[in-house]
This record gives C-alpha cells, sequence and structure tokens, in this order.
C-alpha cells in the first residue's frame, strides 16, 4: 500500500511497480478503435516513452505497444497507485500550500472506486470523462502539487503537466485545458486518434477539472428538472402517482433514481450495464431493480395506483421498456407514463455511450472493437425504434424531454422523426430540459453552486449546510421577486432533505442552485465560519460547468438562445479568462461535455476559502463575475428573465455597467426593409 508521501515523490523508477495488468472485478473503459496508422501506432509508443528515462524504455515499450494493441489507449496500467484512492483529509497531503492540497483532495475524489466509473482508466463519468490520459500523469501533477509555492502556477495541457511556471500570487495555482483543438480537427475521428496518441483528451466538464463530486452533482438539478417538468407540463406540486421513465444509471444518470424519489414521483431506470445498476443500489440509491419485464410493469401499476414513491431500476435495454409500455398502451388502453426523458451517454454513442437493443450487453461490448461499422448501424436502428415508442406514447399524453445528452441530436443523425417544422437547428420535436426549464432558472442567475469541506468531516458539512439555509431565508426576509423566492425556496427544501438521502459519496460535498447574491453571501458566511474555527479546515467553492455563464452548447446550456449566437463560445471562454483575473484558486476550459467532442465549449473554476480578508475578497469580485457574464449574454439575446436580473444586478452594484438590447416592438418594419 503506497502512502500519501510516496505519490508525492515523483514517477517511482527505481524499482518499476510490479506490472499487475488490469484488476479483474471493476469496471473498465470500453476498448477504443482509433484506427491509428503504423506511423501514428509509432507516435503513440514514442509520446508515452518520453516520460521515462531511456533505460526502462525497452521494458516498457512492450507493454505500452500490448495496451495500445488491446485497448485502443496507454493507460499505463504498471503505474496506477496500490494507496486507497479517496479524498484523505487537507492536512494529510505534504504540501507546501493549503491550495495545493485542496487541488489533491479534488483530484483524489474523482478518482475514487465509490465515484469514478471506470477509475484504473481514468474516467470519472460519461464513458470517457478524463481525469488524466494515463498513469503517469497523475504521479507528477501530485509531485509538482507538493512542491508548488505560492509564485507557481501548474500549467495543464490536456492532461499532460506542463510544469510550474513563475506567476504572482494573486494568479490561479493551476491552470487546465482539455482538448483545446483546431475547429477544423474537432471530429470524433481525429479525437480518437489524437487520445490514442496522447496528445489531447476528453475531460467531460468536471472530470478533467477535478471538480466532480459524485452522482450528488447531477441529483439536485434533476430534481428540479422533474418538479418543474410537474409544474409545466402536468399542471402540479405533487408528483405522488406519477410515472418517469428514463435511462442511466452511470456516473451523472444514476442521480435520476435518487431524484425521482426526492421528487416524491414513480421513477423506473433502465440501465444495461450490471455493474453500474448494482453500485447505485448498494449506494442506497435505488430502491429496487428487476430484470423481467413483467414485474418492472407489475411493480410501476402498484406504485402508480397507491401512490407509492419508487426508484426501480430496470436491468435491461431502455428501448424494450419503450416498446413494453407501448404494448400497455395498445393492449388495455393504458398510458402508463407521464414524463419521459433519456440520460444514456449519446455523446459517445459508438463507443459504449448507447447501447442497441439488438444485442446483450456483452455482445456489444464487444461489436464495438471488432467491428466499428456494424455497430453503428445497429445504433442507428436501435434510436429509431426507441424515437419510435417515444412518440407513439407522447401522442398519448406524455411529456418528453431532451435531457442534454446529444439523444435527440444523435436520433436525428440517425433518421428518426424528432424533426420540428419550421425550427431553427437547435430545436427538435421534444424541447431539451434548458429550453423549457433549465433555461429560465439560467437566466435567473441560479446554477448548481457547489462546496466541498476538505477537512473530510460530516460535521464540517452540516455546519455549511445549516449556514446556507440561514442565508437563504435571510434573503426571502428581505424581499425578493416572486420567481427568485421559489427557487429559494426549493433549495431550502433541498438542502434541508439533503441529509436523510444519503447524498454524499466520495468528498464531503453539496449542491445548491443559486444566484449571483446567494453564492456570494453564502461565501462570505462560510469563509468566515472558517476563520472562526467553526469549520476545520478550507472549503473548497466551484459550480458545475453546466452553469449560467460556463457553457456554450447549443443542443444543451445555450439551446435557448435565439439571436443566431447559440454556436459562439465567447461566453465560455470569457469566463474562463474572467475566472482566472479575479482570484479563482484554478480554472479550466474544455472542448466538449455533456452533448460531446466538437459540440461544446465549457469552462469551470476552484476556490479555496481559508478565512482569509483576501479569500473573502476574491469570492465576492470572482463569484459575481461567473453568474453576471452569462446573465448579461442572455440578456443581450433577448431573455426577459435575464433582462430583469441582470439592471437588478446594476442597481446593487455600482461598477456593473451592461449594455442592454432594444428590442424591435414592430417586427413588420423588417420586412417592409427587406422587401421593399
Amino acid at each position: 500500500m503506497s502512502s500519501l508521501e510516496e505519490i508525492c515523490g515523483g514517477l517511482p523508477l527505481q524499482p518499476l511497480p510490479e506490472n499487475r495488468g488490469r484488476t479483474k472485478g471493476v469496471p473498465h473503459a470500453p476498448v477504443r478503435t482509433p484506427n491509428l496508422t503504423a506511423q501514428e501506432e509509432k507516435l503513440a509508443l514514442q509520446n508515452a516513452l518520453r516520460y521515462f528515462p531511456p533505460e526502462v524504455h525497452k521494458e516498457l515499450a512492450l507493454e505500452f505497444a500490448e495496451e495500445l494493441k488491446l485497448y485502443g489507449h496507454i493507460y499505463m496500467y504498471r503505474f496506477c497507485p496500490e494507496i486507497e484512492m479517496r479524498a484523505y483529509p487537507i492536512e494529510e497531503y505534504p504540501c507546501k500550500i493549503k491550495s495545493a492540497a485542496a487541488i489533491m483532495h479534488m483530484i483524489m475524489n474523482n478518482l475514487d472506486p465509490s465515484v469514478a466509473q471506470f477509475p484504473q482508466e481514468l474516467v470519472t463519468y460519461g464513458g470517457n470523462g478524463q481525469v488524466f490520459s494515463n498513469w503517469a500523469q497523475f504521479w507528477l501533477v501530485m509531485h509538482y502539487l507538493s512542491e508548488m509555492t505560492e509564485e507557481q502556477t501548474l500549467v495543464m495541457y490536456s492532461g499532460h503537466p506542463l510544469g510550474l511556471f513563475p506567476s504572482p500570487r494573486y494568479a490561479p495555482r493551476l491552470i487546465i485545458t482539455n482538448g483545446m483543438v483546431i475547429p477544423n480537427y474537432s471530429s470524433r475521428d481525429e479525437y480518437e486518434k489524437m487520445f490514442a496518441m496522447g496528445v489531447t483528451m476528453y475531460g467531460q466538464m468536471t472530470a478533467g477539472s477535478y471538480c466532480y463530486i459524485g452522482p450528488q452533482g447531477i441529483v439536485h438539478g434533476t430534481v428540479l428538472t422533474v418538479l418543474n417538468a410537474g409544474r409545466r407540463y402536468l399542471g402540479m406540486e405533487d408528483l405522488a402517482g406519477r410515472v418517469f421513465v428514463t435511462s442511466g444509471l452511470g456516473g451523472m444518470s444514476g442521480a435520476q433514481a435518487k431524484a425521482a424519489v426526492i421528487a416524491g414521483c414513480v421513477g423506473i431506470i433502465a440501465e444495461v450495464d450490471e455493474a453500474a445498476l448494482l453500485k447505485r443500489y448498494r449506494q442506497g440509491w435505488l430502491m429496487e431493480i428487476t430484470d423481467s419485464l413483467d414485474h418492472c410493469i407489475a411493480r410501476l401499476r402498484d406504485a402508480r395506483e397507491n401512490k407509492i414513491t419508487l426508484s426501480l431500476g430496470y436491468h435491461g435495454n431502455v428501448v424494450d421498456l419503450w416498446e413494453r409500455l407501448v404494448y400497455e398502451l395498445d393492449t388495455t388502453g393504458e398510458q402508463l407514463v407521464d414524463l419521459g426523458s433519456d440520460q444514456t451517454s449519446c455523446h459517445n454513442p459508438f463507443s459504449g455511450g448507447y447501447y442497441p437493443v439488438q444485442l446483450s450487453f456483452e455482445e456489444a461490448t464487444q461489436l464495438m472493437s471488432t467491428n466499428p461499422g456494424r455497430f453503428r448501424t445497429l445504433v442507428q436502428e436501435s434510436l429509431r425504434r426507441q424515437v419510435a415508442a417515444i412518440n407513439r406514447l407522447s401522442d398519448k399524453g406524455m411529456f418528453f424531454w431532451d435531457y442534454g445528452n446529444a439523444f435527440l441530436l444523435e436520433a436525428q443523425r440517425a433518421g428518426a422523426d424528432v424533426e420540428k417544422r419550421g425550427a431553427n437547428k437547435t430545436e427538435f420535436r421534444y424541447p431539451s430540459y434548458v429550453q423549457h426549464i433549465m433555461g429560465d432558472i439560467f437566466s435567473l442567475g441560479f446554477g448548481p453552486f457547489r462546496w466541498v469541506c476538505t477537512s473530510g468531516d460530516p460535521q464540517d458539512l452540516a455546519t455549511t449546510d445549516l449556514i446556507a439555509t440561514s442565508v437563504l431565508e435571510d434573503a426571502i426576509h428581505q424581499g425578493v421577486s416572486a420567481s427568485v423566492k421559489q427557487q429559494y425556496q426549493d433549495n431550502i427544501r433541498w438542502i434541508r432533505e439533503a441529509g436523510k438521502h444519503s447524498l454524499v459519496v466520495g468528498s464531503q460535498a453539496r449542491i445548491l442552485y443559486s444566484d449571483q447574491k446567494g453564492r456570494v453571501a453564502i461565501a462570505v458566511a462560510i469563509n468566515r465560519a472558517i476563520a472562526e474555527k467553526r469549520i476545520k479546515a478550507p472549503v473548497v467553492l466551484s459550480r458545475d460547468h453546466h452553469d449560467v455563464s460556463g457553457t456554450d452548447s447549443p443542443y444543451r446550456e445555450t439551446s435557448n438562445i435565439y439571436d443566431g449566437s447559440a454556436f459562439c463560445a465567447d461566453m465560455a471562454v470569457q469566463n474562463f479568462v474572467g475566472d482566472a483575473v479575479r482570484g479563482a484558486t484554478w480554472v479550466s476550459l474544455h472542448n466538449g461535455g455533456g452533448v460531446g467532442w466538437g459540440e461544446v465549449i465549457n469552462g469551470g473554476f476552484g476556490l479555496v476559502l481559508d478565512g482569509s480578508a483576501e479569500a473573502e475578497k476574491q469570492a465576492k469580485i470572482m463569484l459575481s463575475w461567473d453568474v453576471s457574464n452569462g446573465v448579461a449574454r442572455r440578456c443581450w439575446s433577448g431573455n426577459s428573465n435575464a433582462y430583469e436580473t441582470i439592471c437588478q444586478a446594476m442597481e446593487e452594484t455600482g461598477k456593473l455597467k451592461v449594455t442592454l438590447p432594444h428590442k424591435v416592438v414592430d417586427e413588420s418594419i423588417l420586412e417592409q426593409a427587406l422587401h421593399r
């Protein structure tokens, strides 16, 4: 068993660690098929060996070549540490500065087997969301962080630690870029080659920025989505007896089961991977499991009729489940489902993100590497079948939405019936959850704010929960608009119930949707609690990249931007730079995330609160920018909620001056001008 001191000592070379290969009995990433040429294979091997001195090249070259042949990537399994991978209390990390120790805490949480989807392949979630590209990078990063001072910045190029560079104390300690390739070469095929050669990496969102907090990170947003879907589509607050059908129990999608229970409905979630399903069941995130469609439908009926809150995991393909629901409708006239969605990893449909209904899980896993062309054909056929079933149920009153996972985009590419007549490129037959639900929340400035108690002490987390609740209650008491009040009330309910639902997996973390005013007030209150020793150790502030300002994604986060700029990425890039110059401890900018490689630009941050006056100052100015940037952009695009929100922010912040749009009141003048 390695120690923290050992993993901070640099690459273990004398002697080399034993080559144990891949560990059996744990989930592993699907085999990749990069289709490298002979020259590219040679380059991939050469690139991997440059981390090591020449005297070990001969030995390592053989096994690295074998990894490339067997798995389509060089993970360097020999260097997978023996230490128990988890978020250790910050005091245990051998570092010169607390901010570096906090980053280590976050990195090791992302690789914790109870948190990560494929820990030995350094994948946190989403099937291909990498923390690093290989294990050599892990060892080097931990070593650099242990040596870092307040006048150095660690620079990360797509998993590769370029090195420690001199920088002023107010600069970020860590700057991350993932997948920053020239746009013309940002295709999936190019990505597979570049990743195999070790020169770029897909960091998803919080995987490659070291800010993942387990499935809790998406539970809250899923709860808000389901609650607001009930309000919008069903016209009700109480979802007892209402049925929500979806798919996916992975690192992100696994939140759906817990969210269904918190929202009080009947959640039926299909999952083809038994390991993922059992992981959520053993963690208490899933109440029941079955591999029988008959039993699944019987339990659905019982829970629906008796208004029983339930999360049921169906071990099988979601297409079979959708088609069975159509069969029940056709044979009994009974519409058994009220709300529907999908959280398969359709951003990566041909490499393990979507499993076609025609094959078993094992057959599909094999075929995707042995015959990728045939696998692609089956995936697209399966997508067409899935959409046909969803359309049938939708015609009879079910409300379906796209969960921002590129499901409708890939279904469209497969030839499924998802077109919306007269719509723009980002609109389909069904709305994305951003277009109908989350977009309005973002435009109010609310998004997935989060914090991590680096002491690892649950009592510190409980203290922060009380602080956040008090802050939001005070904000309501001081007076807010009706729409903001509802958001605050939803979030107070969330945080009060969070402790009851065993949400913590990995680090002691909490997610809470809040606006600019709430985020700043919570940060200030937590920082002061640290100064007063009511919280034992520094707290890391962060957020999901899926937020007000962090992501430009025309098929998800910015799908409700209708001024033609949905495909522009100025907001996300400006946010990355703006956070860096306003005091963030670390910042990240990624290609891809959520909808997939080449479809998104997104970024995130980490800010370490240590109880100092400087930390409070940085939190105030950085968090204000991190929200107001996106609200201003959404205002300029014509969103009325964002207009009101940014005007309110300007009233409260004297130095904030935003360019406001003038709406064309009489649209007939446009036609007259263009067709005179």
